[in-house]
């Protein structure tokens, strides 16, 4: 299947191959502390965002789960409008990841997430068939309306293929001009896997590459709008990492330009397999 159509406004969705949908863009909240956890997300939802991704690795699902909690009391949202990601840490035992999932739950102050994901492939064929089954149960009991996976390779989805269990809504990998990834990209498009990118930006590290701040300039907008609109374009979910209320915001001003095909192509065509940080999506 082709890439999703990208959504036109900060609150519009992708529909999921279990047939629920996700915003596109959200707020990633990765090495935050309590209070940045706490106050990026009020600032987020207040910027218009309807989508936090936090992890239980993260130890930040409590703050993340009390801001919404009490933003959409003082706001009058129901809850339902926002999306809450969370992440399984271990990949251990089927026991021990219901148990997590049921731990985590209640740190998030949530009786379901919205999005869960194995974190990892690591621990090899029998343990993420054993850890997938906990996520499928879990999601049968309500406590998880959709499942996904992370920094999944080739191999480790096509592994998922041959059994023929359900398969993930998502697979949230490392994406951006400078590490595309292309060959899980077309096997989870293939298979109608949304890909999310957890680190959209690069971390900074490419920002002033000659190629970016050519289109940057040429559009009148930040470096960081540019790598976002690039994966926005590819119809990749976005969560961008921010604890600076004003660049939160301007994160998500994104739909008012686009880029076009030569600009894309320019783009596209900086892939050096930039690593940014975790790198397991070959791991047996």
């Amino acid at each position: 299947m082709p890439a999703p159509t990208p959504v036109k406004t900060l609150d519009g969705r992708l529909k999921m191959r279990d047939g629920n949908s996700i915003p596109q863009f959200g707020l990633g909240v990765y090495e935050m502390n309590d209070q940045e956890a706490y106050d990026s997300t009020k600032a987020a939802l207040n910027a218009g965002y309807k989508h936090v991704d936090t992890a239980e690795w993260y130890e930040n699902e409590e703050p993340c789960g009390r801001a919404i909690n009490e933003w959409c009391k003082e706001t009058g949202t129901p809850r339902s409008e926002i999306f809450l990601t969370s992440k399984l840490m271990h990949n251990k035992t089927y026991d021990q990841a219901s148990a997590d999932i049921r731990k985590s739950l209640k740190r998030a102050q949530v009786d379901s997430f919205d999005l869960y994901l194995m974190h990892s492939p690591i621990g090899g064929p029998e343990i993420r068939k054993n850890i997938w089954r906990a996520l499928v149960d879990a999601k049968k009991e309500g406590l998880l309306k959709s499942i996904g996976v992370s920094n999944f390779g080739i191999k480790h989805i096509q592994e998922m293929i041959d059994q023929k269990v359900e398969l993930p809504v998502v697979n949230q990998i490392d994406l951006h001009p400078f590490m595309r990834h292309p060959e899980i990209v077309e096997i989870c498009e293939q298979n109608n896997i949304i890909l999310e990118a957890w680190g959209p930006l690069a971390r900074a590290m490419r920002f002033n590459h000659p190629s970016i701040q050519k289109v940057s300039k040429a559009k009148g907008k930040d470096v960081g709008q540019i790598f976002l609109r690039w994966g926005l374009q590819h119809g990749f979910i976005i969560i961008p990492k921010s604890v600076n209320p004003k660049r939160i915001a301007s994160n998500s001003q994104i739909f008012d330009f686009e880029l076009d095909d030569n600009e894309m192509k320019e783009l596209d065509g900086l892939d050096e397999y930039l690593v940014t940080d975790w790198d397991v999506v070959d791991v047996e």
